[in-house]
């Protein structure tokens, strides 16, 4: 039961790899008399010999993987690569910042509980990188006393 050479033609007919040859094992000897392409050809219409499936490799574990990601696991300090401020660089980090102050500052000149004057030297210092945050600046202004004084 020598199915070498039915194989080999099979296979180029269907334009697979010689392993991927499917043989019905109830047409086995049907299939070993055969000799000549169009009756391989015929075989292969019949159904007695087909192409198998490829073989990959699995996505189900990488489908986990992914769903997990989705739902905000796996991203802890142990999964990070970069360096400290590759998430949100230095840069990044200073424009929120430096806004945030700015449109304080500009509110509470609008509201005028700081002067003019004030406003533009505490917006000098804010540029100058004095102030790490809101809650600083604000400390600061109640510190120094820098509020306007309300009459009446």
């Amino acid at each position: 039961m020598n199915l070498t050479n039915q194989r080999r033609l099979a296979a180029s007919l269907l334009e697979i790899g010689v392993n991927r040859v499917w043989i019905d094992p109830e047409k086995i000897g049907d299939v070993e008399s055969a000799i000549t392409r169009d009756e391989i050809r015929k075989f292969i219409k019949e159904g007695a010999i087909k192409a198998l499936p490829e073989k990959s490799t699995s996505r189900g574990r990488a489908r986990i993987l992914a769903q997990k990601k989705r739902t905000g696991r796996r991203i802890g300090m142990g999964t990070k690569k970069g360096k400290i401020y590759a998430e949100v660089s230095q840069k990044t980090r200073w424009m929120h910042r430096i806004r945030a102050l700015r449109r304080k500052l500009t509110e509470l000149r609008d509201q005028r509980i700081i002067t003019v004057n004030t406003y533009r030297t505490l917006y000098m210092k804010a540029k100058g990188g004095e102030f790490r945050s809101l809650a600083e600046l604000e400390r600061h202004i109640n510190e120094q006393k820098l509020r306007r004084r309300s009459f009446g």
